[in-house]
C-alpha cells in the first residue's frame, strides 16, 4: 500500500506563498500519478493539480493556473505544490493522492490513496 503525508501548510495573508510537501512510502512511486485536491468546507472536493509519473505532464486548476505549479522528485519520492499570490478563495484542506497508474486523472474517486490533509487558510 502507499502511505502519503502532507506538510506546509499554514495561515497566511493574501499575497502569499506556501510551499505544501506530499511524502510517499510504499508502493512504486514513480509509476503513479500524484495529485493534489483541495475541499473547502461545505463544498465538494475540488481537484487542483495533477502530475504523471515521469513528471513530464502536468495539469492545473483553470482558476489557479499561473500561481500554482505542481512538481515531484521521483528520488525522493516526494510531490510538491508551490503556490503563490494566495487568495482567500484558496483557503481549504489540500490533500495529496496518489493513483496507481501513471496518466493523470482529475476525478477524486480514480484515486486510490489519500493523505490526511493540510490545512490552507488565507486571510484578507
Amino acid at each position: 500500500q502507499v502511505q502519503l503525508v502532507e506538510s506546509g501548510g499554514g495561515l497566511v495573508q493574501a499575497g502569499a506563498s506556501l510551499r505544501l510537501s506530499c511524502a510517499a512510502s510504499g508502493g512504486t512511486f514513480r509509476s503513479n500519478t500524484m495529485g493534489w485536491f483541495r475541499q473547502a468546507p461545505g463544498k465538494a472536493r475540488e481537484f487542483v493539480a495533477a502530475i504523471s509519473g515521469s513528471g513530464s505532464s502536468t495539469y492545473i486548476l483553470g482558476s489557479v493556473k499561473g500561481r500554482f505549479a505542481i512538481s515531484r522528485d521521483n528520488a525522493k519520492n516526494a510531490v510538491y505544490l508551490q503556490m503563490v499570490s494566495l487568495k482567500p478563495e484558496d483557503s481549504a484542506v489540500y490533500y495529496c493522492a496518489a493513483r496507481l497508474r501513471p496518466l493523470p486523472v482529475v476525478t477524486p474517486q480514480m484515486y486510490d490513496y489519500w493523505g490526511q490533509g493540510t490545512q490552507v487558510t488565507v486571510s484578507s
